[in-house]
């Protein structure tokens, strides 16, 4: 899950070396932080939230196989 946000994360900014997501695991479920440079901030959430919105259901429908849930938090 960790690599999936992180690539798609890296294809949408300018700079991808800034990009960095900490997993956080818990019993059911998994927080992955995604944080970015702040002149990317813009892009990765996008307009009205879109494309924050595809990257958490993109990662959802992967974590359904693990049985898990999977909360995506930008920073």
């Amino acid at each position: 899950m960790k690599e999936l946000v992180e690539t798609i994360a890296k294809a949408i900014v300018d700079n991808p070396e800034m990009v960095r997501v900490n997993q956080v695991e818990g019993e059911k479920s998994i927080i992955l932080e995604l944080s970015v440079a702040e002149d990317d901030m813009g892009k990765v959430i996008g307009k009205q939230g879109r494309i924050a919105r595809a990257i958490r259901t993109v990662v959802k429908a992967a974590a359904t196989k693990e049985g898990k849930k999977v909360i995506v938090d930008i920073q």
